[in-house]
């Protein structure tokens, strides 16, 4: 199996098959050299070291995503989050910690983003502490 291969697959279960698969759909010739870097690289070498489990990537992404002010990735990184095992209390903490170190001001439209996310996915935020569905 490739780096890419390894790529692909990791990033299919993080961010899920219709993520990728519409960003695939949506890739053109002038993005398709950027969508093999996003596979190869952050998915295939970075997501796949031995160095941190998938829960803890998730994160650092988040607070990357947020201290960076990258609030567009971050409702996919949120569910990402989720699929990688986190439960909404931890997401919470994740986003507490981020108002400390990052602002406030990010930190409350993480809250806000997280919010929406959490509830179209069928869970009420907080609802999910024990990292299983209530139903």
């Amino acid at each position: 199996m490739t780096i890419d291969d390894d790529g692909m697959i990791v990033r299919r279960e993080v961010l899920g098959d219709d993520h990728v698969d519409r960003a695939l759909a949506a890739t053109t010739d002038f993005t398709a050299d950027f969508q093999n870097l996003i596979t190869r690289y952050a998915w295939g070498e970075i997501w796949t070291r031995p160095g941190l489990d998938r829960r803890s990537r998730s994160m650092i992404t988040l607070t990357a995503l947020i201290a960076r002010g990258h609030h567009e990735e971050l409702a996919m990184h949120v569910r990402a989050a989720r699929r990688n095992g986190l439960t909404d209390d931890e997401i919470k903490e994740v986003l507490l910690q981020s108002a400390i170190y990052c602002g406030v001001p990010d930190a409350n439209t993480a809250f806000r983003i997280a919010s929406r996310v959490l509830a179209e996915d069928g869970e009420e935020p907080g609802n999910q502490g024990d990292g299983t569905s209530a139903g």
